[in-house]
């Protein structure tokens, strides 16, 4: 083995504002396996990571719950390191770039850009919410588009036909924020002089940090010329105010980066060891950064600009994967596809899911399919049909004849072709050819799984005068099934740890595999069960569940807000100002005709008449009422909720309801008299 190294890894920081669903664990799994082989091989490896936990997203976020930014990311990074632990992904530290050393770094870096000349100012004009007083993003603004007339698109493309287009081409805009029209509005932003590295990063992107397409693909924005990266973002923000700069915040994909360099530090703090060892430019250490294709100009072009010009070092590699794919599409929510983390463990194990990844994963930025019926047929065959199976059929036949291993090895050559896989495998890990190195694996394992069918011990043991040679093939089989195990402990920890325990030894890798004769074993125990495929089928029906549950929490999913017990147990939400209450208009509605939605568990479709207006409208009380039962009554109604696009289609308001929910679901009725479109006062 080559000497020792020291080697940093890190993993694209998840955003502060969600759960970690199978999507992100590709890259976390993915970098969480080459990092366990690189400390199996004996090397000084490191592996940091931290919440991404600034932006604006996360500040509207936490007043939507009515907590500060700080307790909301504090909260998700509890969730964030609880699934990541789960999943057998081992930080060495997991910290958050709302931290002091990431302040502390932020500025400084800041500092140095400035004192280099690569920091302009100058005065944009951008959207602003004149009700929120808060600029807009593009993807807080909404409207109908400029080309193709479709409603409910984004500010900046258009999902229907795929126009780009700048805000203010958007017909009708409105923000997504308020509901209030965008005005334009101009303010001094920061940027960073990306174009002055032009030549830096040609010559940086073709120096082997990158696989060769994604070179190419950067190659592509090169050629065309870069563009200055503006870094600053105007109050109200979340994040770090750039120092004699009041009102004036830093872009969160400033910070997020330098938070690597953060949790490094934090982590060497903590060690009494020196963080600048690994990031200055003459450092002995290698740099890797594991990170979607999504992300790829933030992680090698702007990043490697901002380290050069702060007189750091630039990383060694940049190592972009695909997208995850579920039987062949996109991650859907409707058809339970999106499935997050805590939702899969709540089912199954870890290794399951880490193995699978890892027979699929290559080098490659291809997206990555995860196919549900062959994920479970993969893994009862490759883990539990071949690997485990080794053992089981082996390990009873050594208790018999006492528990000690023999010391002869009953097949030579075959001992010797796992010995010499090691550094094939080996290499195949090492440049995240994950898919390969399982190949192989199996391979052995198939080798092995035949050896023993051939040999029958099992049959074998019933002749006299057999025992020694019962015990010496089951010898070969168990030390097969260490060299499996040794070559298996990155992607699966938890049984490499369940095997050592069996063993009575652990598992190293950093010299080749040797065989173990003469010593004891423990008693086997059953080391994984096989994957029911009903398990699988209860993941995608609680993804499915989630979706209807949040649909049917959301005042314009489901139009029909419902509460969940007494008033004791459910909390008033946040107080609001009477100005604030009188924009919502109530109006007395006449159910003219209502039916069932195809293809919607709670759904109702209603057509309310406002005294010569109809609305189309659909609500979550199916459950409670027949449509036949609705029609002709009357109801109360927000006449001016935003219309909200569904699968189903276009629900134009809100009917009002209330009740412990489920079956127990109260339209609200006027008294007698009322008349449709009156308003409610």
């Amino acid at each position: 083995m080559s000497d020792r190294r020291k080697i940093l890894v890190t993993s694209a920081l998840p955003y502060a504002n969600g759960d970690i669903h199978l999507g992100h664990l590709v890259e976390y799994i993915q970098t969480d396996i080459w990092v366990r082989f690189q400390k199996l091989r004996g090397h000084d490896c490191t592996y940091v990571c931290a919440d991404d936990a600034h932006g604006t997203a996360i500040m509207l976020r936490a007043e939507q719950l009515g907590i500060t930014p700080e307790e909301q990311v504090a909260k998700v990074k509890a969730d964030h390191e609880q699934d990541f632990a789960d999943f057998l992904i081992e930080f060495d530290n997991f910290h958050s770039t709302h931290s002091e050393e990431n302040r502390v770094l932020s500025n400084e870096i800041y500092g140095r850009l400035l004192a280099n000349d690569h920091i302009a100012k100058r005065s944009i004009t951008q959207a602003f919410d004149p009700e929120k007083n808060l600029f807009l993003a593009d993807r807080y603004i909404k409207g109908t588009c400029p080309r193709c007339k479709a409603e409910d698109q984004y500010g900046d493309n258009c999902e229907v036909c795929s126009a780009t287009y700048s805000p203010t081409e958007l017909i009708n805009p409105k923000s997504v924020i308020s509901g209030a029209t965008p005005v334009e509005k101009e303010s001094d932003h920061f940027f960073f002089k990306l174009p002055e590295f032009q030549q830096f990063l040609q010559d940086w992107t073709r120096a082997g940090h990158l696989q060769p397409e994604v070179a190419n693909k950067l190659a592509e924005w090169l050629d065309v010329g870069l563009q200055e990266w503006d870094i600053s973002r105007d109050a109200p923000y979340f994040g770090f105010e750039i120092p004699n700069e009041p009102g004036k915040f830093f872009y969160v994909w400033l910070d997020a980066p330098i938070g690597y360099m953060a949790s490094y530090k934090n982590l060497c703090d903590a060690k009494g060891l020196d963080w600048q060892e690994a990031w200055k430019k003459d450092s002995e250490f290698e740099l890797y950064h594991f990170i979607g294709k999504d992300i790829v100009n933030f992680h090698a072009l702007f990043w490697p600009a901002i380290l050069t010009s702060a007189d750091y070092r630039t990383p060694t590699k940049v190592c972009v994967h695909g997208f995850l794919t579920v039987n062949g599409k996109k991650m859907s929510k409707s058809r339970g596809t999106f499935i997050n983390g805590r939702t899969y463990l709540n089912h199954l194990q870890p290794e399951y899911l880490r193995y699978y990844f890892a027979a699929k994963l290559n080098a490659s930025v291809d997206d990555l399919d995860l196919n549900l019926d062959d994920f479970v047929q993969r893994v009862n065959s490759d883990l539990v049909g071949k690997v485990v199976n080794i053992a089981s059929r082996t390990a009873k036949f050594i208790s018999k004849s006492g528990g000690t291993l023999s010391d002869t090895i009953a097949d030579e050559n075959l001992w010797q072709r796992f010995v010499d896989a090691g550094d094939v495998i080996a290499a195949l890990y090492e440049n995240r050819e994950f898919a390969k190195a399982q190949r192989e694996i199996m391979a052995l394992a198939d080798a092995a799984n035949e050896y023993i069918a051939d040999k029958a011990p099992w049959s074998l043991a019933k002749q006299e005068g057999t025992e020694q040679d019962v015990l010496d093939i089951c010898t070969l089989g168990i030390n097969m099934f260490r060299a499996l195990l040794t070559y298996l402990k990155p992607v699966l920890p938890a049984t490499a740890e369940k095997a050592e325990a069996f063993l009575g030894e652990t598992l190293s890798w950093n010299e080749p595999v040797s065989f173990r004769g003469g010593q004891a074993i423990n008693k086997f125990k059953p080391l994984m069960t096989r994957i029911e495929a009903d398990k699988v089928a209860a993941i995608v029906a609680d993804s499915q569940e989630a979706l209807a549950s949040s649909q049917a929490s959301s005042s314009q999913d489901t139009t029909a807000p419902t509460a969940t017990g007494p008033l004791v147990d459910e909390p008033i939400a946040e107080e609001i100002d009477f100005d604030a209450f009188a924009k919502v208009d109530l109006r007395i509605a006449l159910i003219a005709k209502a039916q069932h939605v195809e293809g919607a568990d709670k759904l109702l479709q209603l057509t309310l008449d406002l005294g010569g207006e109809t609305r189309n409208v659909f609500s979550g009380i199916k459950s409670a009422y027949k449509p036949e039962d609705l029609e002709g009554k009357l109801t109360v109604m927000v006449a001016n909720l935003a219309p909200r696009k569904m699968k189903f289609g276009l629900s134009e308001g809100m009917v009002l309801a209330a009740g412990p929910g489920k079956d127990e679901i109260y339209l609200l009725e006027p008294h007698a008299g009322a008349k449709p479109g009156q308003r409610v006062m």
